[in-house]
């Protein structure tokens, strides 16, 4: 029997193929482990042609960092048409699965922030920055007042929840999850009601 036909891809779609690729394997590898070799041969591609899209090794790995760093913002956006807290709530929880469903890769995410490459540090502190923004529109919503304290503890709390989802044991998903989100939203609140007592208001909402 003839060999079934191969589709072939855009330039844009093979692209986005082996960015995903390269997102699954950094969920069982590091970063610096990621090999172009292993990637051209499941994608069904020459070595050159990889070259042809990410240029090295490096490019490669910043551009599967900075897809997985779009794909983690994407999964833990606020809905804008939930209230405040509602919010909170959905976003947390949300966190909180999509941390530990990629553990690996999420891990690999945030030690990238370690990594000597500058465009790699970058994306991932870029996209602790939006986190915080976030939080800091949130605080906005509530009343409470922007100032460089705030968003200093915005930013460390950001630091905080990635510790904290990673090094939690997750043991039975539905209620370990749930408790975890609502500590995460604890600690949250507790912070920014050090700031300003105003934040306050998210724990008798």
């Amino acid at each position: 029997m003839p060999a079934p036909r191969r589709t072939r891809l855009t330039p844009d779609q093979r692209r986005a193929q082996l960015l995903l690729l390269g997102r699954e394997l950094l969920g069982s590898r590091t970063l610096d482990e990621l090999s172009i070799d292993e990637l051209a041969e499941r994608a069904g591609i020459s070595r050159g042609l990889m070259f042809h899209y990410f240029k090295s090794k490096q490019g490669f790995h910043r551009a599967v960092v900075e897809a997985a760093c779009e794909d983690f913002l994407a999964h833990t956006a606020p809905d804008p048409a939930l209230e405040p807290l509602a919010r909170l709530h959905a976003v947390l929880g949300a966190f909180v699965d999509y941390v530990l469903d990629h553990r690996a890769t999420y891990v690999s995410l945030v030690r990238g922030a370690a990594s000597a490459d500058e465009t790699v540090r970058e994306h991932v502190e870029a996209a602790r920055r939006t986190q915080a923004a976030r939080i800091l529109a949130g605080c906005a919503e509530l009343g409470l007042d922007d100032t460089p304290l705030l968003r200093t503890a915005a930013r460390a709390w950001v630091v905080f929840a990635e510790e904290t989802v990673v090094a939690w044991q997750d043991q039975d998903p539905a209620e370990d999850r749930a408790a975890l989100a609502q500590f995460l939203e604890r600690t949250l609140v507790g912070v920014l009601s050090c700031v300003d007592p105003a934040a306050d208001v998210l724990s008798r909402a």
